[in-house]
């Protein structure tokens, strides 16, 4: 027994086999082998190099039949002669002193015909998988069925042969065996399907055959696994208490551990989003005596020793790393010798990490590399070739420059390519060119390939970037010197980065994220203001007065009132200063809390992030601002009270100096960090959040380092509407447009058009704690943000209120006078029920009629660093801290205790431009 960490412990498993620690390396897809699935020899070594002291390695899936390939240069164990390529795999790592285990699946329906000779995939049932484009499978006959339990049997027996120590069963990943067990894509009605027992029966008929095998060519101690999903987010589809059901009857037959197949190793539902217990405890709590005693391995986020200890404390009794084992191929021996780990991967380590060529080229391993940004407008003339990967597409540009600019893109010709890509890629090729710069608007509908494609260009620019200061002479990694650095891509930074350039200052962006934009890239509603020409050329008559006196009331009168009145005074020349940029806020609707229609939005409706960051990022282009991407700020340089400058991390973990008198922190606010909004707020654990992942406070933490005081910390606001499954934020202008809220009863609880506080109040009090958004076809032809939510599969329509009421599973004659009686209050233009003044529209009266499922979700922290009128952060004692400026959500005290909807556009910009303008005088001096 170690003593000083449980990771050590060796594991006796049920049959006998003995594990000589709790570490094990999770089987990743490397797309590694020859196009008929033979084992080349790079893998070989690839796997030799990453056995000795982890106690296991699973090697990745091998498919058991040729119509079973789920993915490219996947590896196979279809017939006898894949027997000795996989034997030297086995050999290799046992040869180091780990044991082998081989993982076995068949794809079913989400195998790609073209992997497959352009072959119909084939599935328990003839029904696609739920994603575009999947292609609608062969159902197997009974007969077929039968023989597909013989192959997997085979699988066995020729795994045996190769002298591996066990078998994995994958009967996750929505792969075949899965796909028998769920009700989704199992609807057979012959005793392959129906009901539970039946599903059940194809993956239990598989462990039959493998211990058939097992007892008759291999030793005692083979280790016979099985790896499952707990969960599909499809209705119908399989729920936790099915995966139970499934386990406890593999586990009567015999099994030598189970394995979680899950992203994080504390996941909680996908499906009860509103529960935040980690299914690992949910399992341990409803697992049999029988279950309790087969070993299960969790996987999902080890990095560090201290990850690995966690699992084990949560009830894992063996921890599967991925990633972090193909960074670090020494990982066991890293983590034991307590060594910190960081997941990435040096560009130039490839072949001494012994990384075969596709899986470095894979996403899951191209994430992780570390590239110079492209950090400069000068490069080194010539062709630079970049591979990339999006999705199942692989393809090879190469990228033309010039000194100062891009002459061309190209696509290495390639005849599997499919012609709506090819499409795209002359699309984003276009505007790249035109603005001679990566950073251009995705192509609608395809924006994983639209962002691959612009990565690539992007590590092009960098390698011949720092080519010609080395050609120069020069050092890439030398300290460089701005006039003005702002910290953060969202339109805080960008506004800011803007008007710095503009009153004459050298300023650079630098982003932690691969993408512009921040969390204001997912904003809808739009950007408030008050006595604006737009506002009068649609006759609205409104005040600065009124909109200062409702943001104060929305904000329960915790707001500072200074920033406050500079906020009101401000918002019509910031709404100016975007037109004069071409980004023209000229449509008008109105969010919860507002009297008047105030709220400024793009001409088509749609939602007012994309449009503000695709505009704003057109003028830093036009302006040749450097944007640094997947650059992290470790430091503000701060010596005797002044603020000097930033250290930076780059993509390749190098560090530099970046020196500047002034520096604008415009990180934005900490809703997704869990652990600190739990900190100020522990009633919100287990909420989801709208926000982007890199909304983490960090910029809040920098400023703290170097004395900035902060405000309202506990102030965090929950935005009523958000779609649970995907966190995606269901836009106020909705409910601006007219829609209603309704209740699992089918009645309205609450005024729609209160603010965001109150509404999430009566949100969570009714018993489902869930509501449902109700509107009509006059409300989505006047919000295109309806489409969208269309188009994501949010909706659920119906050509009449009866036919969605059935859809709803809700008293239809309910919800029949709920919309009645909404209709009488909209022609008398009076709400009697709950006091709506505002967004009356019309009545709900034109089909078809359409619902959106929402609860609350952490939407925006209030909470943030003190600065004054002029954007200056301030310490403790109220004092200027020189150099360091704020804006946007990082900074507190402008809301109060609740955000207005629409508010937070009109803040980033108001304080973008005021800081981007103060931190350059104060540069130039």
């Amino acid at each position: 027994m170690n003593k000083l960490t449980p990771v050590l412990n060796h594991l006796t498993l049920p049959n006998g086999a003995v594990l000589k620690n709790r570490l094990v390396m999770a089987p990743m897809t490397t797309c590694t082998g020859f196009y008929d699935g033979t084992v080349t020899s790079e893998l070989v070594e690839y796997y030799r190099d990453r056995a000795g002291s982890i106690g296991t390695i699973i090697v990745e899936c091998c498919f058991i039949d040729r119509m079973g390939p789920a993915f490219p240069g996947a590896i196979a164990i279809d017939s006898d002669n894949k027997i000795p390529g996989l034997k030297k795999i086995a050999d290799a790592i046992k040869s180091k002193g780990s044991k082998a285990i081989l993982q076995i699946y068949h794809g079913g329906r989400m195998v790609e015909p073209e992997l497959i000779g352009g072959r119909t995939p084939v599935a328990p049932s003839a029904i696609a998988a739920p994603r575009e484009g999947a292609t609608t499978p062969k159902e197997l006959s009974a007969e077929e069925v039968d023989i597909m339990i013989t192959k997997f049997g085979d699988a066995f027996n020729r795994a045996i042969k190769a002298g591996f120590d066990g078998v994995e069963i994958h009967g996750a990943n929505t792969y075949l065996i899965q796909q028998f067990y769920s009700p989704n894509s199992n609807q057979r009605t012959d005793k392959w399907g129906g009901d539970r027992d039946k599903r059940a029966r194809f993956p239990l008929e598989v462990l039959d055959i493998a211990h058939k095998m097992v007892e008759r060519f291999a030793h005692n101690d083979f280790i016979i696994g099985y790896r499952f999903s707990p969960e599909e987010l499809e209705v119908p589809g399989i729920r936790f208490d099915d995966t139970m059901y499934l386990l406890e009857k593999l586990a009567e037959r015999g099994l030598d551990y189970v394995h979680f197949s899950v992203g994080q190793l504390l996941r909680p539902s996908i499906v009860d989003t509103s529960d935040p217990t980690p299914l690992i405890t949910k399992y341990r709590a409803q697992r049999s005596e029988n279950l309790a005693k087969i070993p299960v391995i969790g996987v999902g986020g080890v990095l560090n020793k201290e990850d690995a200890e966690n699992a084990l404390e949560h009830g894992f009794d063996l921890v599967a790393v991925g990633k972090a084992c193909i960074a670090y191929p020494d990982w066991a021996d890293r983590i034991i010798n307590n060594e910190h780990l960081e997941l990435f991967i040096d560009s130039n380590k490839r072949e001494a990490l012994n990384i075969p060529e596709p899986l470095w080229r894979f996403s899951l391993v191209d994430a992780m590399i570390r590239d110079t940004s492209a950090t400069g407008r000068k490069y080194k003339a010539g062709v630079y070739q970049e591979k990339v990967e999006a999705e199942a597409l692989k393809l090879k540009i190469s990228v033309t420059l010039d000194t100062d600019r891009i002459t061309d893109i190209t696509l290495v010709k390639d005849d599997t390519l499919d012609v709506d890509f090819t499409t795209t890629f002359e699309s984003l090729r276009s505007r790249i060119l035109v603005a001679n710069s990566p950073h251009v608007d995705a192509i609608t509908g395809a924006t994983t390939q639209s962002e691959a494609l612009k990565k690539a260009v992007s590590r092009a620019l960098a390698t011949s970037s720092k080519e010609h200061v080395i050609e120069e002479g020069g050092n890439p990694q030398a300290p460089q010197n701005y006039d003005v650095v702002v910290i953060g891509s969202g339109g805080a930074g960008l506004a800011a980065a803007i008007q710095a350039h503009d009153e004459g200052a050298h300023v650079v962006i630098i982003e932690k994220m691969p993408t512009i934009g921040g969390n204001t890239i997912k904003a809808s509603v739009g950007m408030n203001a008050a006595e604006t020409r737009f506002q009068k050329l649609k006759g609205i008559e409104d005040s600065k007065d009124l909109f200062y006196e409702e943001t104060l009331k929305g904000g329960k009168f915790k707001n500072n009132p200074v920033l406050l009145r500079e906020f009101v005074e401000l918002a019509p020349e910031a709404v100016e200063w975007l037109a004069s940029k071409e980004i023209e806020l000229n449509d008008i609707t109105i969010t919860g809390g507002m009297s008047i229609d105030r709220t400024h939005r793009p001409a088509d409706r749609s939602a007012v992030g994309g449009f503000l960051i695709s505009g704003l990022v057109k003028n830093i282009n036009k302006r040749d601002i450097e944007v640094l991407l997947e650059t992290s700020v470790s430091d503000i340089l701060f010596d005797n009270g002044v603020v000097t400058g930033v250290k930076v991390v780059d993509e390749y973990n190098d560090t530099r100096i970046l020196n500047a008198k002034s520096v604008i922190v415009a990180t934005g606010g900490f809703s997704a960090n869990r652990e600190m909004v739990v900190k100020y707020r522990p009633e919100l654990d287990g909420f989801v959040t709208t926000n982007h992942k890199g909304a983490t406070g960090s910029g809040i933490a920098m400023l703290q380092k170097i004395g900035a005081d902060t405000v309202d910390m506990g102030e965090i606001q929950i935005h009523p509407t958000v779609e649970q499954t995907t966190s995606y934020l269901i836009s106020e202008a909705i409910r601006g447009g007219g829609a209603i809220l309704v209740s699992q009863a089918g009645k309205r609880f609450y005024n729609e058009m209160e603010t965001r506080d109150k509404v999430s109040a009566e949100i969570i009090a009714l018993p489902e704690k869930s509501a449902w958004v109700i509107f009509d076809d006059q409300v989505r032809a006047n919000n295109k943000a309806a489409d969208e939510y269309i188009a994501k599969g949010f909706v659920v329509s119906a050509p009449s209120p009866q036919e969605l009421a059935v859809k709803l599973n809700m008293d239809m004659h309910a919800l029949l006078a709920t919309l009645e009686r909404y209709n009488v209050f909209v022609d008398k233009q009076n709400d009697e029920d709950f006091g709506r003044k505002t967004a009356l529209r019309h009545p709900l009266n034109q089909g078809p009629f359409y619902a959106i499922r929402i609860a609350p979700g952490v939407h925006h922290t209030m909470g943030g660093v003190t600065i004054n009128t002029d954007t200056a952060v301030l310490d403790a004692q109220k004092q200027v801290i020189t150099g360091a400026w704020a804006a946007g959500e990082v900074v507190g005290g402008i809301h109060g205790a609740n955000r207005i909807g629409g508010n937070a556009v009109a803040d980033i910009i108001i304080f973008g431009i005021l800081a981007g303008r103060n931190a350059a005088a104060l540069a130039r001096k």
